[in-house]
């Protein structure tokens, strides 16, 4: 087997993957995935004990316990260009041998879930509410630089979804990645769920006007008009797809989990979305302890 070479798989002078600064001694198998760098010791703070702490740029890491699980939690940044970075290099740090630079067999499946916020597109999911992703689709474009393949339901969803919007193919080839069907039946019961569109941006992206116009001026009301079968478009943000996508391709079982900061139909944003993230974050931990 071909050494992957220094250009393509980079390590830093101690050792450790470029971006993300780990070696994979670091990390766990199970991990929390956070945007903003601030909100790991949030997650942190309910560790029995902290094992290792470091940061990189945007990514922070505090890998630790809580009773006999081991876990790691993760800041990403914003955006799926970040979602990149990350997935590719917390995979690298399980699947490749940093010594002889090539693969390791067997493959280690990671773990991964997103504790993040979200901005809902219907009006019955309120403010401070949480959302389980039952799929990420992306207009980003990501997943399209891989390749990949959807399975049944997710090419008639994807198909029907072209016909519903009608996006305009400058824009985007939209993708779609469901959920670890293991990981989401554990986050039911005080969650919405339903399909998260993962945007490239907040402001046009996601249909917001400051000073500049729309080409897409009534892409939210298309989004939350769709429809196919049980399936509609809860809530849409800038990371859920690019993890399911790459998630999925390396073979690691990922969810996405948000707290409803704004919902766009009734404009109304929440007052105290750090208590709502709070209680988020204590309910995904009490859960994931007793993941096997």
């Amino acid at each position: 087997m071909q050494a992957i070479e220094e250009s393509e798989f980079i390590l830093n002078s101690r050792g450790a993957v470029y971006h993300l600064d780990l070696r994979p001694e670091e990390l766990a198998t199970t991990i929390l995935t956070v945007g903003d760098p601030d909100r790991v010791s949030k997650v942190s703070r309910h560790f029995d004990v902290i094992e290792h702490q470091g940061q990189h740029r945007e990514f922070v890491t505090h890998t630790g316990r809580i009773g006999k699980k081991r876990l790691s939690v993760v800041s990403t940044g914003i955006g799926t260009d970040n979602i990149d970075i990350v997935l590719n290099e917390l995979d690298a740090l399980v699947n490749i041998d940093f010594s002889a630079r090539v693969a390791r067999s067997p493959l280690t499946p990671l773990t991964i879930i997103r504790v993040g916020t979200t901005g809902a597109l219907q009006k019955d999911i309120p403010v401070d509410s949480w959302v389980a992703s039952t799929h990420g689709l992306g207009i980003d474009n990501l997943l399209n630089f891989y390749r990949h393949e959807e399975n049944r339901e997710e090419q008639e969803l994807l198909q029907s979804f072209s016909t519903q919007t009608q996006l305009h193919h400058r824009l985007s080839q939209p993708y779609i990645s469901g959920a670890s069907a293991s990981l989401l039946r554990h986050f039911t019961e005080g969650f919405h769920q339903g399909i998260t569109v993962t945007c490239p941006g907040f402001y046009g992206p996601q249909g917001r006007v400051l000073r500049l116009g729309l080409s897409q001026p009534d892409l939210i009301d298309r989004l939350t008009t769709f429809s196919y079968g049980r399936h509609r478009i809860t809530n849409f943000e800038m990371e859920t797809a690019g993890i399911y996508g790459l998630g999925k391709i390396l073979g690691h079982s990922c969810l996405s989990l948000s707290v409803v900061v704004a919902n766009r139909i009734t404009r109304q944003f929440s007052r105290d979305g750090n208590a709502a993230i709070e209680a988020l974050i204590e309910r995904t931990l009490g859960i994931v302890e007793g993941l096997g």
